[in-house]
């Protein structure tokens, strides 16, 4: 298999995103009809809640090639599980917190509250997201092989 080098100019970040069913993934629907216009460089994967994001999800995503990932839900006090996207917020604090002391980049990891009726919102974080990460560059932590 021949192996492809991007200078920084050509570089495509891959971003994973895990979207709330009822929220975040809805507001992707919501832009899409409205054909807001954003990158299409975020791969989207409905989860019921956001608060069921393990962080291991996120590291093997990372680990597998990806250059970023978000995790988006319902606004805090807005989750249709109660507490699932203050459980989310935990569990990205302490994947962050972990990041950081380990020296790598805790800032390919985001979190975002877009509800169902934020469609433009949603096209903005996109856009966003797509070129902060594009200016980080590709991620050290992608591997050469997968699980």
């Amino acid at each position: 298999m021949a192996e492809t080098t991007q200078t920084k100019e050509q570089f495509e970040p891959r971003i994973i995103g895990f979207l709330c069913n009822w929220c975040t993934a809805a507001a992707a629907d919501l832009a899409g009809t409205t054909r807001a216009q954003y990158p299409p460089n975020v791969h989207p994967i409905r989860v019921m809640c956001s608060g069921t994001v393990d962080p291991m999800y996120i590291l093997k995503a990372l680990l597998s090639g990806a250059d970023a990932v978000m995790v988006g839900g319902c606004h805090p006090g807005d989750c249709h599980y109660v507490s699932g996207n203050y459980k989310a917020r935990r569990k990205i604090a302490m994947l962050k917190q972990i990041f950081k002391s380990l020296g790598l980049d805790e800032n390919r990891v985001w979190l975002r509250w877009i509800s169902a009726s934020e469609g433009p919102e949603f096209a903005k974080f996109m856009r966003e997201i797509t070129e902060e990460t594009r200016k980080q560059g590709p991620s050290p932590l992608a591997s050469d092989w997968t699980v």
